[in-house]
């Protein structure tokens, strides 16, 4: 039996990368995707000795870049079975009066319209054969709202929304689309929100966060249950989680 063959955004780091890897030890062909070309070569060197990995390289928020990337698949390839869909950012945290529009843009092109064009672009393929997969990863802040998250808690929203419309028009094509929302992650997520500022490295402090092999692990049970079951929505948190401002720090 062919392997089933998955694409995953957001590949170079974080919730993608340690999917890459949990996948491919279960045997999963894999389409890796990132904008960091140096670091897309090393994983893909390193999983291409337990399954076949190609590697695109692309900007998700550009949809000129993403369609010419799914067209250079080669035919081994171009069956996608499943979409993780991961890439995604978030920058600054700011009051919606000081919020800087340049950050705006960047979540808004990457977590929604990055999301939406890589669907869009892998989504034909599935219904054409009528089966596949998509599990789009979303976030607690698409389920509640934080202070000076206002614009990133959007996105995230926009997530959850998209999510389910893609649930009712797939119904269907036979198309499962779960959705996976993670609480605190420990990630280089905000190393890249802080711009490299100190207080990065103390959001994670003083209690366990969840790790990316977690969701990993999590997301492999998700896209391994029978035909008939679709785990349509997970919300994981760590343990010392109760919303997003709510943490029992030691």
């Amino acid at each position: 039996m062919k392997a089933k063959t998955v694409l995953i955004t957001g590949a170079t780091s974080g919730i993608g990368k340690a999917t890459a890897y949990r996948l491919a030890e279960s045997k999963m062909q894999l389409i890796i995707c990132g904008r960091r070309r140096e670091v897309l070569d090393e994983i893909r060197e390193d999983l291409s000795q337990l399954t076949p990995v190609i590697s695109l390289c692309f900007d998700v928020s550009d949809n000129n870049q993403v369609i010419k990337a799914i067209e250079s698949l080669p035919e081994d390839f171009q069956n996608i079975d499943m979409l993780v869909n991961n890439a995604g950012n978030a920058h600054g945290l700011d009051k919606i009066q000081e919020g800087n529009i340049d950050d705006w843009d960047k979540m808004i092109d990457s977590n929604v319209k990055g999301f939406l064009y890589v669907a869009k672009a892998v989504i034909p393929g599935m219904v054409k054969k009528s089966s596949g997969h998509i599990i789009n990863i979303g976030s607690l802040a698409g389920r509640e709202i934080y202070e000076k998250g206002n614009v990133y808690c959007a996105t995230k929203h926009a997530v959850n929304a998209i999510s389910k419309g893609m649930r009712i028009d797939l119904n269907k094509h036979n198309i499962k689309v779960s959705e996976i929302n993670p609480g605190l992650v420990e990630t280089d997520f905000s190393k890249v929100r802080f711009k490299g500022d100190p207080k990065a490295n103390k959001v994670y402090e003083g209690y366990k966060a969840l790790q990316a092999e977690d969701i990993a692990e999590i997301i492999e049970f998700v896209i391994s249950r029978p035909g008939h079951v679709n785990i349509a929505d997970v919300l994981v948190l760590p343990q010392d989680q109760a919303t997003s401002s709510i943490i029992n720090k030691k």
